[in-house]
């Protein structure tokens, strides 16, 4: 195939995606269903017929496209957000991953008609063990859904770092299969990986900001060129020194996240875009990849995989991981529901492949078809599951966004929900003695906007929003801290 063909074929598919993707979000169709499908059209079974089945490759994109999907995770988090729920975060993206993995190695081993051997069940339950934000929230959105309190925060970053743990158990295995490693240097590595990953992102991510901040360009683009490259060459460094690099570029995310750098704004838009683009590609690759006439043989064993995936085990890890939290019953119902998978178990799944395990086509099939199953059954209803719990609040049909750089302007907007319970509510607003310079604009209530006085009251649900000077933040913090 010539070059200009491969091109043309390349920009029609990325049109297609984006239009598939827009018209999915009317059904509340994730986009990883309909960027795959794009892949597949194109595909042996597909319009165009062609022929992919480097595995390698696949694995390379995968893996960069992820790391910036990843970075631009940490990147995008809202760090005073994050800190109330991190701990609870970690405890699921580490050992919710661990339990989630080994509850489905062992069920599945017991499974009559899928004869995969015991350490075969174990890479299969490490694969498919984390979960997937970025389809999540789109449909959050799509639907006009948002969750209450601080759910939101923690699935997303729980989303965002589970990744790093599903890897370093997808490769342990490979190891334990192949004899390269045992169990206890199993452990010994995780330790190993995870300390030198958190240590390198961190390291990396001052030494970009501190280059940010005093180097002085002409184009202000050339500054995502450094965090471009600041995102490879963290994945490759930390790899390299023996580290985990998927940890290493989301703590790097992180990092920069809380920490004042020039057109911040603009870095994190253009990652934004960049990351799209990374996960249309990768997605579509993955595409390329599936043989369906091979892989519905099967589509029963992944239907029973993914039944024991969403209604054993990654219930059990997060029932068993909130207790030390005291979360709500339909709180911990609805993080069992969002435990949607995405791209990182397909993309795992290529690593069977590339090492040329016995068994390695059965588990890309089976965690091919896993995911679509999860995507469709729960990401089609997690509007209706966020209702029936009672832990939706409607988004707003508009909402005002200024976009400012930290350094030439220094206003705010802040979105308040307000708990049942809380001890604002009854109060009248100018009885919540917040800072001067600060204005409650608006007041969503019971489906209706108001446009507050001094002596309107505060009602559970109600969603404030205030403007203020950004120093402000903390303070509105701690007098609304039982409101956000």
């Amino acid at each position: 195939m010539q070059f200009d063909h491969v091109l043309l074929i390349s920009s029609i598919l990325l049109l297609l995606a984006v239009f598939f993707n827009k018209l999915g979000g009317k059904f509340g169709l994730p986009s990883l269903v309909l960027f795959i499908f794009v892949g597949i059209l194109a595909g042996t079974d597909g319009i165009l017929k062609i022929n992919f089945d480097d595995y390698m490759f696949a694995q390379e994109v995968g893996i960069i496209a992820i790391s910036y999907i990843l970075f631009m995770g940490g990147l995008s988090v809202d760090i005073k957000e994050v800190k109330p729920i991190m701990k609870e975060g970690i405890t699921l993206a580490t050992f919710g991953v661990l339990i989630t993995a080994a509850v489905v190695g062992i069920i599945v081993y017991f499974i009559p008609n899928l004869p995969l051997p015991l350490y075969e069940c174990f890479l299969l339950g490490a694969i498919v063990s984390s979960t997937d934000a970025a389809a999540v929230f789109s449909i959050l959105r799509s639907q006009n859904i948002s969750l209450k309190d601080d759910l939101r925060p923690l699935l997303e970053f729980e989303s965002g770092s589970n990744d790093p743990m599903a890897v370093f158990l997808t490769l342990g295995m490979i190891g334990v299969i192949t004899s390269k490693i045992n169990f206890s240097g199993m452990f010994i590595d995780f330790f190993k990986q995870f300390a030198i990953g958190i240590l390198f992102g961190y390291i990396a991510a001052r030494f970009a900001v501190w280059i940010i901040n005093k180097i002085k360009l002409e184009y202000p683009s050339l500054y995502v060129v450094i965090t471009l490259a600041l995102v490879l060459f963290t994945y490759s460094a930390t790899s390299l020194c023996g580290g985990n690099g998927f940890i290493a570029v989301y703590v790097a995310g992180l990092t920069m996240a809380g920490m004042q750098i020039v057109y911040k704004k603009k870095l994190i838009k253009s990652h934004d875009t960049f990351a799209w683009i990374a996960q249309i590609i990768m997605f579509m690759i993955l595409g390329l990849l599936v043989n369906l006439k091979t892989g519905f043989s099967f589509v029963m064993k992944s239907v029973y995989v993914a039944l024991i995936l969403v209604f054993i085990a990654r219930p059990l890890a997060v029932f068993l991981l909130s207790i030390p939290f005291k979360r709500p019953l339909n709180e911990i119902l609805l993080i069992s529901w969002v435990g949607l998978r995405g791209a990182a178990p397909i993309v795992l799944a290529t690593f069977p492949l590339a090492a040329g395990l016995v068994y390695s086509s059965e588990i890309f099939n089976i965690v091919f078809f896993v995911v679509l199953i999860s995507v469709l059954l729960q990401g089609t209803t997690i509007p209706y599951v966020a209702k029936l719990l009672k832990v939706d609040i409607p988004l707003l049909p508009y909402k005002a966004v200024y976009d400012y750089d930290e350094h030439t302007m220094n206003n705010k907007i802040f979105e308040v929900s307000v708990k049942e319970g809380s001890d604002i509510v009854g109060k009248k607003i100018f009885q919540l003695n917040l800072p001067d310079n600060t204005l409650v604009s608006l007041i969503y209530n019971k489906g209706q906007y108001i446009v507050p006085k001094g002596d309107t009251e505060i009602e559970e649900n109600d969603i404030l929003f205030i403007i203020s000077d950004a120093e402000n933040e903390q303070d509105i913090i701690n007098i609304l801290k039982l409101a956000d």
